[in-house]
């Protein structure tokens, strides 16, 4: 038990100085450069430069989404307005997404975000490494580190505690034992509360929170109506090219075969041959299209089964770990099946990957799925991309979709949908 709580407290530790040189050095960055740049539109410059530093504000913000969800299991939606599907380019279009982005509310919610994170999130998050390298100072001192310094500057003031003996030095150990004491219960907490910090200032309040709902669910709805409108036309074209002409073929086959059984047995024979291996590709395409729709192993064995199915047909290595406690509805299955299958494919084609790795959990009432490789990085969602694609199939169960993907990688696709298994 101690030894697990020690463990955790050093994680901890190590993930609140991350978060703390994220925030000293990536917020006060983006704060710096959005003021300029917003500062800069009157006179035009800003009108090019601001979407993209406040894209990078998002990217920045969305990463300590993901890491919220990772690290302390605590969700903060994404509230950020869609762009218009048809909006222009050039001149006109950077114009209109500058104007578009300051106009959305979220925007001035991220850089609130930025100075809050800068200053006390870095405070809160920095404090949980103290406490152990601390208290590792203070055991250090009892071995005889004390010396040099009292030599070299006279007394030290380990927090209150004067060291110039072996008996202060004494003294600074245990206040050193209690600082690590404190970091084994305190640390996971404190990093906690960071992330409880930086939903309290990106998330929106309830009532935006509603309206956004409502309208993602109403534009998923849409999707989700045109989506299942392809799909149906997908099926019926390779139904009239695929199986269907095949059975036609050997519809043909078996009346000149009723023709020639007489005449010619051995053309009959012949001609059963090839109506037999046409039943078997033409059972086969059926088979093919059965499973695009709704894989048998899904039906039969649950999601995780599903998953590690599928990543046993990857020509790439992939580890699966599933902990889930029961099963979804059958609708959120499927949606979370495919979701995982564009998301490996897209790691295989497009990422270079050659491991991959998927985590499937369930806590606080929602399926989470995380899919990471070690591919080239620098996957976007954007109109037309595979996880634009993704999103709409999850945003379909109020589900959403976090991406982290720098250039050079490693990129990790996390996935929430919001369902009770049973």
């Amino acid at each position: 038990m101690k030894a697990t709580k020690a463990r955790d407290a050093v994680v901890a530790g190590a993930q609140g100085l991350a978060l703390a040189l994220m925030g000293l050095i990536g917020s006060i960055t983006l704060f710096v450069l959005s003021v300029v740049s917003i500062a800069l539109i009157p006179i035009g410059v800003g009108v090019f430069t601001t979407p993209a530093v406040l894209t990078l504000v998002r990217a920045h913000a969305n990463q300590r989404r993901l890491l919220a969800a990772r690290w302390s299991s605590l969700r903060i939606p994404v509230p950020y307005r869609p762009f218009p599907r048809d909006l222009r380019t050039g001149v006109i279009g950077q114009v209109e997404r500058c104007t578009l982005m300051l106009k959305d509310p979220a925007t001035w919610r991220d850089m609130q975000w930025l100075l809050v994170d800068m200053t006390a999130g870095a405070i809160v998050a920095i404090l949980a490494p103290a406490l152990v390298l601390d208290g590792i100072f203070g055991l250090l001192l009892l071995t005889g580190l004390w010396k040099p310094i009292v030599e070299a500057d006279g007394t030290y003031w380990y927090a209150f505690v004067p060291v110039d003996s072996w008996a202060t030095a004494g003294l600074a150990a245990l206040l050193g034992v209690v600082w690590l004491t404190v970091a084994m219960n305190a640390n996971t907490l404190l990093v906690r509360a960071h992330f409880r910090l930086t939903r309290t200032m990106l998330a929106p309040n309830h009532e935006r929170e509603l309206e956004q709902r409502i309208d993602r669910l109403t534009e998923t709805r849409h999707d989700a109506l045109d989506t299942s409108a392809a799909e149906l036309r997908r099926i019926e074209r390779d139904l009239h090219d695929g199986a269907q002409a095949r059975l036609v073929a050997m519809g043909m086959n078996l009346g000149t075969i009723e023709a020639l059984i007489e005449k010619d047995p051995a053309q009959a024979k012949e001609l059963i041959t090839n109506a037999r291996e046409s039943s078997a590709e033409a059972l086969t395409e059926l088979r093919d299209l059965v499973r695009g729709i709704h894989p048998p192993v899904l039906a039969e064995r649950g999601l995780g089964d599903a998953v590690k199915a599928l990543a046993l047909r990857l020509p790439v290595s992939t580890e699966v770990d599933v902990e889930l406690p029961g099963r979804a509805d059958a609708p959120v299955e499927s949606a979370a099946y495919f979701a995982v299958s564009e998301t490996l494919t897209n790691a295989v084609k497009h990422a270079g990957a050659d491991r991959i790795w998927v985590d499937l959990t369930y806590s606080g009432g929602s399926l989470r799925i995380a899919v990471t490789d070690n591919g080239k990085g620098g996957a976007t969602i954007g109109t037309g991309s595979g996880l634009s694609g993704i999103e709409r199939r999850l945003g379909t169960f109020d589900g959403v979709l976090a991406v982290s993907s720098p250039a050079g990688g490693p990129t990790m696709v996390t996935m929430e949908i919001p369902c009770a298994l049973f």
